[in-house]
């Protein structure tokens, strides 16, 4: 407090030195940002008259103290948003976003209810903004100001493990009532780390009026589109298409790359990845790449489709499938379609997408250790409290009883179709794939390279990277 009074201080003093030695310049302004479309269109309607404005009514020039009173103040609001978390009042403090942090207030009212009388023990639900969590966390717990519980994302997992922020997790027996990939996801090093709390991930989605039945296969896939593009020429704007997916961009690539039997990092033993061996030029995912390289060739699919352009020839009809996730929900139903969610197609094995994974961590330096524990699978893991943290912020739940019971059929269906997912990978090694895969992946689309040779020179410019060679 003493170091920022200081600085105010000095602030202060600099400015008005500045301004009363040269009371004719004025303080150069910082850089402005560049304005979103929006602000560029409130500022071209309002224009004139601001300009009239000006002209009848001059602003009187800001005097030095006012200027510096400004300047500090702004100074001071920086400072106090780089500052870390500071720890709130309690005996177990959680830490959580703004969505969850309330959710969680019944389930810690419980908690407290149930121990303060004996222990004297009082829980204390924060919120702290999702982004600032992880590193607050590495900051605020070697030195006692962090939280014992924190609610975030799986791959953060490798950095806050090898920082020693986090400390191993115990589900006993609740551990079967949580979805498979969910755990493996919330593991690293095959040791368990957390919680698991809610899932996302991608599946197959239909217009029902284009396409009925969902395909059990990709040969099935290429059926109907081969069916759907029969009578397409060269005008784009009216050719239709039975399965559309987004240029490029390896993530939505993955499941047919799956299905095929390709893959990014094999696993060791205790499931957890292998950087050592790389899959993407597997004979699977070779394969998979062969097989979307004949799909462009037949003119099955349209160039250039973006994630946008992919949803609008769905929605319009023009397209029959897509693959998108659960963040796509309001518009899929605000178009009016009828669409159904359907797992993803298989081929020589299902077709597997990624997961990401939201859960609870315990912090390795948490005097409640475990407490915070008893307090996650005693008055967490049920139905009541996972229910109310699915109503605050809905997400694909991967508590498998609230899963099973979920009166909304959409987001039901999304977590049926990744209950065999993979969980995206949270080894540092994971860095070096994205760029180099999803390259390989346009290049295919685009018919810049053939398939065999993207894929494999992908795969070795992710060795490289890994290996520091590049």
């Amino acid at each position: 407090m003493k170091q920022k009074n200081v600085l105010v201080l000095s602030i202060l003093l600099i400015l008005t030195l500045v301004l009363t030695a040269c009371p004719g310049s004025a303080a150069t302004p910082a850089e402005p940002e560049a304005p979103t479309e929006s602000e560029v269109a409130t500022e071209t309607e309002t224009e004139t008259e601001v300009e009239v404005e000006a002209t009848e009514a001059p602003e009187e020039e800001a005097s030095a103290e006012e200027v510096a009173e400004e300047v500090v103040a702004e100074e001071a609001e920086e400072m106090e948003e780089e500052a870390p978390v500071v720890r709130a009042e309690g005996d177990l403090v959680i830490w959580a976003d703004g969505n969850t942090a309330p959710a969680l207030e019944t389930s810690a009212a419980a908690f407290s209810a149930a121990f303060s009388d004996e222990y004297g023990l009082s829980v204390v639900v924060q919120e702290v903004d999702f982004g600032a969590i992880r590193d607050n966390l590495i900051v605020s717990g070697p030195a006692g100001e962090g939280p014992d519980i924190i609610v975030g994302a799986h791959d953060w997992l490798g950095e806050l493990v090898t920082s020693g922020v986090v400390a191993p997790f115990d589900l006993g027996d609740k551990a079967a009532d949580f979805s498979a990939p969910a755990i493996q996801g919330m593991s690293y090093n095959g040791e368990l780390y957390g919680m698991p709390l809610a899932t996302e991930n991608i599946a197959l989605v239909r217009n029902t009026d284009i396409v009925p039945d969902a395909p059990a296969t990709w040969e099935e896939v290429l059926e109907i589109s081969q069916e759907l593009a029969a009578d397409n020429d060269d005008d784009m704007s009216t050719n239709k298409y039975g399965f559309v997916r987004m240029e490029g961009d390896p993530y939505h690539f993955y499941p047919i790359m799956t299905a095929y039997g390709g893959y990014v990092f094999g696993t060791n033993d205790d499931g957890s990845y292998n950087p050592e061996d790389v899959g993407i030029d597997s004979e699977g995912a070779l394969e998979a790449a062969q097989v979307w390289d004949d799909m462009v060739k037949s003119g099955l699919q349209p160039p250039a489709v973006d994630w946008e352009t992919s949803h609008v020839l769905v929605e319009t009809g023009q397209a029959g499938m897509t693959i998108t996730g659960p963040w796509a929900l309001g518009r899929l139903r605000d178009s009016g379609m009828n669409f159904a969610i359907s797992e993803l197609p298989s081929a020589n094995e299902p077709g597997a997408p990624f997961m990401g994974i939201r859960g609870f961590m315990v912090s390795s330096f948490s005097e409640q250790s475990l407490l915070a524990q008893v307090y996650l699978t005693e008055f967490v893991a049920t139905t009541e409290a996972m229910q109310s943290i699915y109503d605050a912020d809905p997400r694909i739940p991967a508590y498998l009883p609230l899963l099973e019971s979920l009166d909304d059929p959409d987001m039901a269906a999304f977590g049926e179709a990744g209950l065999n997912a993979q969980p995206m990978p949270a080894i540092p090694e994971m860095g070096s794939v994205w760029e180099a895969w999803g390259n390989a992946v346009t290049l295919v689309g685009q018919q810049g390279d053939d398939p065999v040779s993207a894929f494999t020179n992908a795969a070795e410019q992710v060795r490289n990277a890994i290996a520091g060679t590049e």
